[in-house]
């Protein structure tokens, strides 16, 4: 069972200077460990949300937590957040290995435990054979496996996720949802996932969450029960389809109220 509130919204509103209401009377609730996908049309303030998680926006009304704190305090406590945009902005100087030893480095780790957790995470996401190429070198997928891994470097107890795979091609895309699964697996960590994708939102959740149109607020919910550990053949079921088919209808009924 998850912690039911690891992650709580209560009557969330952010405004920005120019008076763009981005979110407003915002609620939810996410669980230890669970992956939450938010879906909704563009600019519903699915990012902004994520960057109210992080940290780096303050609410403008209402009640932000993770672990019942204030996220800058959460972080304090304990409880870090690692971020990953839809471009990995990995730094093109440094190696692969040396990417994704950066967070341990401002962590001031010893070298030998820096080096040892950057081939831990090289052989999790598969480009061990990688570690002194430089990210021009990489392909789009494997720059996107590299900022993953990166961002699980310091074992952040959350992992906020901005369409990180919008960007690939569908076969790139499909196998780095099932490599995001085992990384989930493998790592202890609570996921909220940015993404217009349906079918991307129900593969890799526990729940999705539909928002409406600006200013964002939660219209409904999917719960997903396939479990954690899950197969590509899952896409072809009639189950699967069944809960496409839920989210679509949320996301139809939200756009027109």
């Amino acid at each position: 069972m998850h912690d039911a509130d690891f992650i709580s919204s209560h009557r969330t509103a952010l405004d920005f200077p120019d008076g763009t209401q981005a979110l407003a009377g915002l609620d939810l609730s996410i669980g230890r460990g669970e992956v939450v996908s938010l879906v909704g049309p563009s600019g519903c303030g699915k990012s902004t949300l994520l960057r109210l998680v992080a940290g780096l926006l303050q609410p403008s009304k209402g009640t932000l937590t993770i672990a019942g704190m204030e996220p800058a305090r959460a972080r304090r406590e304990g409880h870090a957040c690692a971020f990953v945009f839809q471009s990995p902005t990995l730094l093109p100087w440094r190696t692969v290995e040396a990417n994704l030893t950066l967070p341990l480095e401002l962590l001031k780790l010893p070298r030998t435990a820096r080096k040892a957790r950057a081939q831990e995470l090289l052989e999790l996401v598969g480009l061990s054979e990688f570690r002194t190429s430089y990210p021009a070198r990489l392909s789009g997928g494997m720059r996107m496996r590299v900022s993953l891994a990166r961002a699980l470097a310091a074992r952040p107890k959350v992992l906020l996720l901005d369409e990180p795979f919008a960007a690939l091609d569908d076969l790139t895309r499909s196998r780095l949802q099932e490599e995001l699964l085992s990384l989930r697996v493998r790592e202890e960590v609570t996921v909220l996932f940015v993404t217009h994708s349906v079918t991307e939102s129900v593969f890799l959740s526990d729940r999705v969450l539909v928002l409406s149109p600006r200013p964002g607020r939660v219209v409904g919910e999917v719960a997903i029960p396939f479990g954690p550990e899950r197969t590509p053949d899952l896409r072809s079921t009639a189950e699967f389809a069944r809960l496409t088919g839920c989210v679509s209808r949320l996301l139809a009924t939200g756009s027109a109220s």
